[in-house]
């Protein structure tokens, strides 16, 4: 897993963790701009709403995007998101999709109450799910997204082909790459540095970055470089998704209990939890019971931190960083989860993109 980087800029992007982000000295471009929690109020024919729904596997996420594009063929201009999330995720609902789609019908009221009526027929309106659905059966997988795809006909959105899909991990990195270079003003103009990326979900990690030297090109899998074309320039990125390497993915594998079924009546224990635990921990619909060792991590009274998985999580990122991408202890990284208030993962990208592709942002 380890790779080349020269001096490539990196921002870690933790979906249901956290997130991180090369510390930059100026501004971000549209800095105090606008609030996450705000729509704009004067709606024009420029303006230009986007639905993106984040199905993780921890929760359930919905974007709602506006845009103003005031030039044709440049690029769009964000005025805000409002985001709104619930718990759990559809993988959660395995055995009950038409509950999963229910909860997906309460965040488009969200989407509703945020959006003018007069533009509700030309807004499009997506999910896409990530590891956690990955993860499953395929054939309840597809259950689940059929019940979704019930929900969304019904809906006074547009709703293009493809509406409801399992993304690709790769192409979750991309698209959380563009984010992050969006926002922090590196797709704008005609710059060459820009930040890479690294995400950290529940399920999955991510890394995308552009690679600066031949070198790393060179040494690089085929199958990790790839070409993506956005806003009228082409990236030649180095990309790849690692299933099962995500935090709570992890929080299995330490406890052993990765492949089992959350055998009724079994306590999964590991050193890295503190002795005097004895807990219930639920992930993908199945409930696990597990509790603590004595040893590595028994001084957790000295940190005001509500989860007990504290050290675990800790010294597995530490792992991950160091032993597998290869970091230096020297390396910068930022962790942020929002940049001037706005959500660094995939969602803004892949609606950004969405765009595009059905004509409506040139």
């Amino acid at each position: 897993m380890a790779t080349t980087w020269g001096a490539v800029f990196l921002i870690l992007v933790a979906s249901c963790v956290c997130s991180t982000i090369f510390h930059r000295d100026q501004q971000t471009w549209f800095e105090g701009v606008f609030l996450s929690s705000m729509c704009p109020i004067n709606v024009t024919a420029s303006t230009l709403y986007g639905i993106m729904f984040d199905a993780g596997s921890t929760g359930t996420r919905i974007h709602v995007y506006t845009f103003v594009q005031k030039i044709p063929g440049q690029l769009p201009i964000l005025e805000g998101e409002i985001f709104e999330s619930v718990k759990p995720g559809l993988s959660a609902f395995v055995d009950q999709p038409k509950q999963g789609a229910e909860t997906v019908q309460g965040l488009l009221e969200v989407a509703k109450d945020s959006i003018p009526r007069s533009h509700w027929k030309r807004t499009p309106v997506v999910l896409k799910a990530t590891a956690g659905l990955r993860l499953l059966p395929e054939q309840k997988a597809q259950a689940l997204l059929f019940e979704v795809r019930e929900i969304f006909k019904k809906s006074p959105f547009l709703v293009p082909d493809d509406s409801v899909s399992i993304m690709d991990g790769s192409y979750e990195g991309i698209l959380a790459w563009v984010t992050v270079n969006f926002l922090t003003g590196q797709l704008h103009g005609h710059s060459r540095e820009t930040v890479g990326t690294l995400d950290l979900g529940g399920a999955s990690t991510q890394i995308t970055f552009l690679p600066q030297f031949e070198k790393t090109l060179e040494q690089t899998p085929s199958g990790y470089l790839t070409s993506f074309e956005m806003f009228n320039s082409t990236y030649k990125l180095y990309t790849h998704s690692y299933l099962g390497f995500g935090l709570k993915a992890a929080r299995l594998a330490t406890l052993g209990a990765l492949e089992t079924e959350g055998i009724d009546g079994h306590t999964f224990r590991s050193a890295c939890l503190p002795r005097w635990l004895e807990a219930e921990w639920i992930f993908g619909g199945v409930k696990y019971q597990y509790g603590g060792n004595k040893e590595v991590c028994d001084n957790l009274e000295n940190f005001t931190s509500g989860s007990p998985f504290l050290c675990m999580d800790l010294s597995y990122i530490t792992a991950l960083l160091k032993d597998g991408f290869g970091f230096a202890d020297s390396t910068v990284l930022q962790l942020s989860k929002k940049v001037n208030n706005i959500e660094t993962g995939w969602a803004l990208g892949a609606t950004f993109h969405l765009l595009q592709s059905l004509g409506i942002s040139h």
